[in-house]
């Protein structure tokens, strides 16, 4: 059991080691091309702490735990919202711009409301019927995530969206050697830690008796949403409001219609013991930060501290159904 939790740290370790370069590494790459910050938050940002999640869940879908792979994907965009959010607006206010409440949080009730219906194939396997996310399901999400792209490079040849932006983060420019190696070096890191920590999980969660189910939907999708985390929380500190709630946006649109929608499409997904309560508490909990976002257009220090201790309440539920 021992060496299976330091395989668990060393695979954590990686995986946000390996977040981290990546990010860096991209935005270095985005910011030569003078790309606006809420576009960063949304795509390269967002896509880079999002790794981690996709070759959690991926590696996760592969060695047939599902399980994992969906609650590592429901998990981690309820702690993305309720968790990240609120501890950012806790370090600093969050200032919301006009276009993020009325077009890209409304993507994210989409991609959420997507997932929940996908979850509803309800195919009868083995002489008993099941809920699945079949690849059909998969194709679908992958076509919004398109549509997502599509939408999101508009934004970056709008200039009145540019304008509504905070001042950048004033990052030097890094050389194309620099970049290629951050790259290279951050996908090495999640792909070796994301297989080191899927396995740890699974056996630690065999061992104790406890389902996937519970440890994709705490364990797992906590330490896949650590790079959200720190990110968000810095940005937020730094005044950059974009990034750090363009992360959380762009990041739950990507782990539904890129993260869920490939893996399914290579392997169709059972939802397995993934309840009613989960997916809506997922989806409760993009609506609260759609409402909180409308009151000032800021999230306050009252309103972090209400969505952390939702999550809290959340969690204790889960620990207790365990």
């Amino acid at each position: 059991m021992f060496l299976t939790v330091v395989l668990l740290l060393v695979g954590i370790a990686l995986v946000l080691l390996g977040a981290d370069k990546l990010t860096d590494g991209a935005t270095g790459l985005a910011r030569r091309f003078n790309v606006t910050e809420m576009v960063i938050g949304l795509t390269v940002v967002a896509f880079g702490t999002s790794l981690p999640e996709f070759v959690t869940s991926f590696m996760s879908a592969l060695k047939g735990s599902s399980e994992i792979s969906i609650g590592n994907i429901v998990g981690s965009n309820t702690f993305n919202v309720l968790m990240i959010v609120g501890c950012s607006a806790l370090a600093s206010p969050i200032i919301i711009s006009k276009s993020t409440i009325h077009k890209d949080i409304p993507f994210a009730i989409l991609a959420t409301s997507s997932l929940i219906v996908v979850s509803l194939d309800v195919v009868l396997d083995g002489g008993q019927f099941e809920n699945l996310i079949s690849r059909t399901d998969g194709l679908m999400l992958l076509g919004f995530f398109a549509v997502f792209m599509f939408y999101t490079f508009s934004i970056a040849r709008n200039k009145d969206g540019a304008s509504e932006q905070p001042q950048a983060l004033q990052i030097a420019p890094m050389s194309y050697g620099r970049i290629f190696l951050y790259v290279i070096l951050g996908l090495a890191g999640l792909v070796f830690g994301g297989n080191l920590f899927v396995d740890a999980a699974t056996e630690i969660a065999l061992s104790m008796g406890v389902s996937e189910t519970v440890v994709g939907l705490t364990l797992v999708a906590a330490g896949t949403s650590l790079p959200e985390l720190a990110t968000s929380i810095v940005a937020a500190k730094k005044g950059s409001s974009a990034i750090a709630i363009g992360n959380v946006v762009g990041s739950n649109i990507f782990n539904i219609f890129f993260v869920m929608g490939f893996c399914a499409t290579v392997s169709p997904m059972p939802v397995g013991s993934i309840s009613y309560f989960d997916l809506g508490l997922m989806l409760l909990s993009i609506l609260i930060l759609w409402c909180f976002s409308y009151t000032k257009r800021t999230i306050e220090r009252w309103e972090g501290g209400v969505m952390v201790a939702v999550y809290l309440v959340y969690l204790a539920y889960l620990i207790h159904q365990a």
